[in-house]
């Protein structure tokens, strides 16, 4: 693992580089969370942290627009270097050039460069994650692989440290990616202060535990498109791949091609993520027993049910209801 090196003048510099319609969000809210866990460096003998902002100059270039030690000496490359997501768009093809030649740059001479949400896509087009595992935000993901197929995406993870290049996942995981590098940076005493100071969990997280279903609709098979229509109004009671395909009016290994080409999922598949999906519902909003929610979702074998849900959403159904479930009352579903 790479080394975060030191800044010569006793500082660690962690830098955010700006670009149009980035979540400023994130932006300002990690550069408190550096804040406070400088504070806390401080009060234990460590260096304190400088946070800078970096915007593309007119002429080329990146420059510092915001320092939050003005007056300390100041380098050209931070200790880390993240491109936060953003709310409105991702960075197209044609505009992240001269974001990922900076990135490309400042990773040459020695900075160690982080994401969060889509800025994964600036991180990706630098070319330094080719064969490499990172995590974007789920909603992005399907568009991540198709720009980027040849980096390992698991979207399923919220934080990924590979050493020079740290990547995470949802849109408020720049929380958990500011407390990841905080323990590198600062250690493991300075990183659980900061957490219990923010009252955030520092506890490994999945971004499948929160992640929706949302299938791809997109795809132009009216055929296919129908049957999506017709599962999601029966909740994913369905008797069976035939049934599916005689609804489509196709042929079933046909329809099964042409599924799974069209949504990147198998019918099957398909109909556990629905299923799930209705489950979660139901664990959030009723009191009925695990049992009972897997009866009224299709399934006659809890276990087999505990196991589904455990897979896709990355926690067992007591766990997810613990961690989601609506405060009292509740209210009954149908």
């Amino acid at each position: 693992m790479r080394q975060l090196r030191q800044h010569p003048a006793s500082l660690v510099e962690v830098g955010l580089m700006l670009y149009p319609d980035c979540q400023t969000g994130m932006v300002h809210g990690i550069t408190d969370l550096f804040d406070i866990a400088g504070r806390f460096a401080v009060d234990n003998g460590r260096a304190p942290v400088r946070v800078s902002h970096w915007r593309l100059q007119d002429g080329g270039g990146f420059a510092r627009c915001y320092d939050s030690h003005p007056g300390e000496p100041a380098g050209n490359s931070p200790t880390v270097l993240i491109a936060p997501g953003s709310l409105h768009k991702l960075l197209e093809a044609d505009e992240v050039a001269p974001y990922a030649r900076w990135l490309l740059d400042r990773h040459a001479q020695g900075a160690v460069l982080a994401s969060n949400c889509g800025g994964a896509f600036a991180l990706a087009a630098t070319g330094l994650l080719a064969g490499r595992p990172a995590t974007t935000h789920w909603y992005f993901a399907e568009e991540f692989k198709t720009r980027f197929p040849d980096v390992r995406l698991e979207a399923d993870r919220m934080v990924i440290d590979d050493g020079d290049i740290v990547t995470a996942g949802g849109l408020m995981a720049w929380t958990d990616l500011g407390l990841r590098i905080v323990e590198r940076l600062l250690g493991p005493s300075v990183m659980m202060e900061t957490a219990r100071f923010l009252l955030i969990d520092p506890a490994g997280r999945e971004q499948r535990n929160y992640a929706s279903f949302a299938p791809k609709l997109t795809h132009g098979d009216e055929a296919i498109l129908k049957v999506q229509h017709w599962l999601q109004s029966k909740e994913g009671r369905v008797n069976g791949v035939g049934e599916m395909a005689r609804e489509a009016g196709l042929e079933e290994r046909t329809f099964q091609r042409r599924f799974k080409a069209a949504t990147a999922m198998t019918p099957v598949e398909y109909v556990q993520h629905i299923r799930v999906g209705k489950a979660r519902e139901l664990l959030e909003f009723t009191r009925r027993t695990v049992d009972q929610i897997a009866w009224s979702v299709g399934y006659e074998d809890a276990a087999a049910f505990r196991k589904l849900f455990h897979r896709i959403t990355g926690l067992s159904p007591n766990e997810y209801r613990q961690r989601f479930a609506v405060p009292q009352p509740l209210a009954e579903v149908a």
